[in-house]
């Protein structure tokens, strides 16, 4: 069955570390718009930051942001599908990110809110891409709950973190590493192939006629799920 559905995430996939995206890739994406293939973003960036990119690229389709969390329309900016943190566990996850010294970001509208910063501009727009806010009070930031939260972390730390976010929130969040750096969690459940199982079914296209490229942890749903998976040559073992 021809492919009529690609998802192709971004960071190091689409471009590399300085977050630029060559002339073949360019190339590539565009040929296969001229082709019929409807082209998205799936990617644990915020839409703001993954319109730019699909703008640039002439890509018009629904895009996948915050791991799946949000699906939202490119050109009314209307958000067709989201899900957000549990209400109840945010501020055990602040209190355990306090007592072990992590460096904790909540994602919402937009926006990373963190407590201090610990980072130059440059370290947060490459991983970002957008405002950081520095609020006074994380806990009243939340409300209303987020759709993610983010921990940077030295690449050798972020397994222990994992482990540990895993064994006190397992059947509540579902945590995932999505570069050496970054450990999120999203809702249970939510991942980048439940997520573009929903995009298909919303398009109309079939699970067989759905290709998707990824790097990352955080991709192998997406890529299991599609009836073409790809992973990148500089992929994690996973």
């Amino acid at each position: 069955m021809p492919i009529k559905l690609l998802a192709l995430d971004l960071d190091g996939t689409l471009f590399g570390d300085d977050g630029v995206i060559r002339p073949r890739v360019r190339q590539a994406v565009a040929m296969a718009v001229e082709r019929g293939v409807t082209v998205t973003l799936a990617t644990g960036r915020a839409f703001d930051v993954a319109a730019r990119h699909a703008r640039d690229l002439g890509i018009e389709a629904p895009l996948i942001c915050y791991q799946g969390a949000v699906i939202q329309d490119m050109a009314s900016g209307q958000i067709l599908h989201a899900e957000t943190l549990p209400a109840d566990v945010l501020p055990q996850v602040i209190a355990l990110a306090e007592a072990r010294g992590w460096d904790l970001h909540f994602q919402r509208d937009g926006r990373v809110l963190v407590r201090q910063r610990r980072q130059d501009d440059q370290f947060y727009w490459l991983l970002f891409g957008l405002p950081i806010t520095e609020v006074p009070d994380l806990r009243a930031a939340i409300v209303p709950p987020p759709n993610k939260f983010v921990i940077t972390c030295d690449a050798d730390q972020a397994e222990t973190v994992i482990a540990e976010l895993r064994a006190h929130f397992a059947d509540r969040l579902n945590i995932i590493r999505s570069h050496a750096i970054l450990v999120e969690g999203v809702p249970a459940g939510v991942t980048k192939g439940r997520a573009l199982a929903w995009l298909a079914g919303y398009l109309g296209v079939p699970q067989a006629a759905v290709m998707a490229i990824g790097d990352q942890d955080n991709d192998v749903p997406m890529l299991a799920w599609a009836g073409l998976g790809i992973a990148m040559g500089g992929a994690t073992a996973a």
